[in-house]
């Protein structure tokens, strides 16, 4: 059996006691707490700090400031969140998933418990950031298809051509200049659109 991935960690846990515990757990289980904070204040800077792989958060429930650095952190430096609550809200739960909590775990840290819990947080987390991907490179080709089809039409306005001719004169121009044919639309767009104007 081969020994398990050694992880980096950021532990945040407002319990000293039980931070020392998770992370003897969580270091008999191979991996490195490389940062501990009692509070998720500084939490966006700190994983920009100190880039860990898994983000562990052990507290009674997330409060409002706690969630808040959770989204910012979802925004800025996104990385796997396991969160570790002692109640059960459903309200919280929801919450805490939206902001990318990518595992929420009720009844607090079981030493036995983190690794799979970790390995699950992992997979939801790269499956999420995957389709994140996805979805961002569709919104892109929807974006530029929508300004190419705005180029078109401004030179089969301007130099009365049909749809065919507007197009073979971007796919030229992109070619001449070693260009994609989304940013020759662009400037197609920018240089026609001042014309019409009169600027």
């Amino acid at each position: 059996m081969s020994p398990p991935t050694s992880l980096k960690i950021l532990l945040v846990d407002d319990e000293v006691v039980r931070a020392a515990m998770v992370e003897e757990a969580l270091t008999h289980e191979g991996h490195r707490v490389i940062c501990r904070l009692t509070s998720p204040a500084s939490l966006n800077e700190m994983v920009a700090r100190h880039a860990p792989d898994v983000v562990i958060i052990d507290m009674e429930s997330p409060d409002r400031d706690t969630l808040d650095s959770m989204a910012l952190l979802n925004r800025e430096n996104p990385r796997p969140v396991v969160f570790f609550a002692d109640q059960h809200d459903p309200d919280t739960l929801q919450a805490a998933l939206k902001v990318g909590v990518s595992a929420y775990v009720v009844d607090g840290l079981v030493p036995g418990r983190v690794k799979p819990i970790i390995e699950v947080a992992i997979a939801r987390f790269d499956a999420f950031q995957s389709l994140r991907r996805e979805l961002d490179k569709t919104r892109n080709q929807l974006s530029e298809r929508k300004r190419i089809e705005r180029a078109k039409g401004l030179l089969m306005k301007h130099q009365n051509t049909d749809e065919e001719q507007a197009y073979r004169m971007l796919r030229k121009l992109a070619m001449d200049r070693g260009q994609r044919i989304a940013q020759v639309a662009d400037n197609v767009i920018d240089i026609l659109e001042r014309l019409e104007n009169g600027l």
